[in-house]
């Protein structure tokens, strides 16, 4: 149950992060002008849907592949 609460959890962090990336813009990255509720909201709705992503594959306490 670790490994697979520590893989969900890792995954999402992941998704989040490009999430916020891909909300961002590649080239147009300025800190100071950023909407950061606007980046922080896609980076959350990343994480939710990736954790969902791995419950919906997995189950909620991980199955033997």
């Amino acid at each position: 149950m670790k490994t697979y609460a520590r893989d969900l959890l890792d995954r999402a962090a992941k998704t989040a992060a490009q999430a916020a990336v891909l909300t961002l813009g590649a080239d147009q990255v300025n800190a100071l002008d950023a909407d950061w509720r606007l980046v922080g909201g896609m980076a959350a709705g990343g994480f939710i849907l990736s954790a969902l992503t791995t419950i919906g594959q997995r189950g909620i306490f991980g199955r033997s592949e």
